[in-house]
């Protein structure tokens, strides 16, 4: 039970599968504990540079920031600002972004993007098989994002959302026991403590947790 390290699984496979919080290494992106990322195309350390798309955080001042406990899916996106052209304007050409063309400042580069702002992934989201996640979209703790669904909205705690654009299928639990894991926050304790009480987290059982 060791977030530092890289890779959580043995075996021929054990190198697809990486504790994010390890790999990456821009100071704009934020990584929870035991949060993993699994690649079995291309190295999974590459996932700054692979799967966080169009981040120009010195222009934007823009972040990625993701719980504890997720577990997010070979070809999942991050995509910020500069994947989305203004809408402001009268062209969709992104003019700032060749200032020596248009005789433009450089430094108004920001200006050919509409900023949303940062992307939160809270803990325990499990963000399926080459998802989409949006800039600007806030996801709740316990969601699970479906494969290849596109999410340009917020999603809410232990929703169950997919397709393009993500619309919500269901929650994942009754009101009353999202409220009691909202309230338990056991992503938070102490990795013994998670330990200690792995068997009824697996097994669903909410009401025998220590």
């Amino acid at each position: 039970m060791d977030p530092k390290k890289i890779y959580p699984r043995k075996g021929n496979n054990g190198k697809e599968s990486v504790y994010l919080q390890s790999v990456v290494k821009d100071p704009n992106i934020s990584i929870g504990d035991f949060t993993i990322y699994n690649d079995f195309v291309n190295n999974p350390c590459d996932f700054e540079h692979n799967n966080v798309l169009y981040h120009y955080p010195l222009c934007n001042k823009e972040k990625l920031i993701i719980g504890k406990y997720c577990s997010i899916a070979c070809g999942a996106k991050f995509m910020f600002t500069g994947g989305n052209h203004t809408l402001r304007s009268l062209s969709t050409f992104p003019f700032p972004v060749f200032p020596d063309e248009w005789g433009l400042n450089e430094w108004d580069v920001a200006q050919a993007w509409d900023n949303n702002g940062d992307i939160i992934i809270g803990n325990d989201v499990w963000i399926g098989y080459e998802a989409v996640i949006m800039q600007g979209v806030t996801i709740g703790d316990g969601a699970i994002i479906g494969t290849r669904a596109v999410v340009t909205k917020d999603v809410a705690p232990y929703t169950i959302v997919g397709g393009v654009p993500a619309k919500e299928i269901r929650k994942r639990f009754d009101d009353a026991t999202i409220k009691k894991l909202m309230s338990l926050r056991w992503w938070g304790w102490p990795a013994e403590k998670v330990k200690k009480n792995i068997k009824n987290i697996m097994n669903g059982d909410i009401n025998n947790l220590l």
